[in-house]
């Protein structure tokens, strides 16, 4: 009884003894704890500045789930392959998908998800406007990893439609979102660069069903150079906060070049942002109010008002489909990159400005419900994108091309944005894939990457764990 008493007074003197200092919430750090490799003769060519096997576009080409690691990636025979791995492990098991990449387009990525409903791993891959391949594994598969087979007998067959559902013959960018009932939701775009909609498709655990299209192609933009009549919205995400509302920032690409200050630029303006309280039924805008009825001819359209909350004109060469995050309050976060105005008010180059000048930029909701902006004082050095992630205490992380990795802690209001890993030794070509699922599993930031090569001499696949702070 007096072992007891004495414990149970050591504990409360620790927790409420007047005066004592709480350990201070840690800022942002990044420690390197491993490399695995995934595949050593990786499909190689560059294509729209990008690799097919490392475009950070893809959602998602890298997750955790229960405890396994999930990857999927093109060989050097152009075979499709999805592997796992324990975490910690050191070693990937892989199984070789009945599919072969069909062109060399760094567009035609593989995307992973999970519905956790009725634990099954789904798969769509290889298309850039046209028709798509989709797979998806026994039931279960993914909720009992140590005791079910991964073979190619986990697997169905290659189908070109979605269980019998077509969806569109000018399917791109698929990104697998999980719903909080555990549902699966694939979002893609309808049509073309420059003329496209986003639509929606749902996974109820028995059948995929169509929800629709939820953004407009049409309406007028005006620039001080021209105007354009069609476009399409470039998402930089599509996420579900600890709260449940669906959240995506994008940005507008116009199809006609004369809203351009330079034909060598890119027409990509605006940073918007809507969101979703019923499950991408509804959109609206940051104000509330509703500005779009998935499936309907009321879609979110480049003339609707309060989308915007970084405007920018097309002459800066912002990027598209850069990445996104939610914090631990449901607030939602974006990294942009453009060339800013101090460096020149007309890109003529999208890829060599951007290499040369461009800059990333924190972009936030604060609690206060006001947008902050905080540009990153890591030179770009590319053309390519930045990926975006927050760690338990909301710390935030950017990283770079080439795996440079930045951070910025919550308690400084996100403007203490430092570079905490310069990417030296990994050779990775550019941009890199981010398993968005494991920061919250187990603390670690992990990401696949691809060594430099040149030409079409295949190159090495790695995944890089970083340790952050516990």
């Amino acid at each position: 009884m007096r072992r007891r008493t004495v414990l149970a007074t050591a504990l409360m003197s620790a927790v409420v003894a007047p005066g004592r200092a709480q350990a201070a919430t840690p800022g942002p750090s990044v420690s390197r704890t491993g490399t695995t490799t995934l595949d050593s003769q990786a499909i190689y060519f560059v294509s729209y500045d990008g690799l097919v096997n490392n475009n950070s576009f893809q959602k998602n080409g890298l997750l955790t789930y229960k405890g396994y690691q999930y990857a999927a990636w093109y060989t050097s025979t152009r075979n499709a392959v999805v592997a796992r791995r324990r975490l910690g492990a050191s070693t990937w098991s892989t199984v070789t998908l009945s599919h072969q990449l069909k062109s060399d387009d760094s567009h035609n990525v593989i995307s992973l998800g999970v519905s956790r409903i009725d634990g099954r791993l789904h798969i769509d891959m290889d298309s850039h406007s046209d028709g798509y391949f989709y797979v998806k594994s026994v039931a279960g598969l993914m909720d009992n990893p140590g005791t079910t087979a991964w073979t190619s007998s986990a697997f169905g067959a290659v189908q070109t439609s979605l269980d019998g559902l077509a969806l569109t013959s000018q399917f791109t960018y698929p990104q697998f979102v999980s719903t909080p009932e555990g549902k699966l939701q694939l979002s893609y775009r309808v049509g073309i660069s420059g003329n496209g909609r986003n639509a929606l498709a749902e996974y109820d655990g028995s059948s995929w069903k169509a929800l629709g299209e939820w953004s407009s192609s049409t309406g007028t933009y005006t620039s001080s150079h021209g105007s354009s009549t069609a476009r399409n919205m470039y998402l930089h995400g599509i996420d579900y906060d600890v709260n449940g509302r669906l959240h995506s920032f994008f940005t507008w690409r116009e199809q006609n070049a004369a809203v351009m200050c330079s034909s060598g630029g890119i027409t990509n303006h605006d940073t918007g942002y809507v969101y979703s309280t019923d499950r991408g039924r509804t959109w609206r805008n940051d104000a509330g109010a509703l500005v779009a009825t998935t499936g309907t001819s009321d879609t979110v359209a480049v003339t609707d008002p309060g989308l915007v909350v970084d405007p920018l004109s097309p002459d800066h060469s912002l990027m598209n489909q850069e990445s996104q995050f939610t914090d631990s309050a449901g607030l939602p976060h974006a990294i942009i990159s453009y060339v800013p105005g101090r460096f020149g008010q007309c890109t003529t180059d999208y890829v060599a400005d951007r290499t040369a000048n461009g800059r990333a930029f924190h972009v936030r909701k604060n609690s206060s419900g006001t947008w902050q902006k905080t540009e990153i004082p890591v030179p770009l050095n590319s053309s390519q994108r930045t990926k975006l992630v927050l760690d338990k205490y909301d710390n935030a992380y950017a990283v770079f091309p080439y795996g440079r990795i930045a951070g910025a802690s919550k308690s400084s209001g996100y403007t203490d944005w430092t570079l905490l890993y310069d990417g030296s030794g990994l050779n990775a070509f550019g941009e890199v894939v981010i398993d968005e699922m494991r920061v919250k599993a187990d603390n670690t930031l992990s990401f696949m990457y691809q060594e430099k090569s040149s030409g079409t001499t295949p190159s090495a696949l790695h995944v890089v764990d970083f340790a952050l702070p516990a």
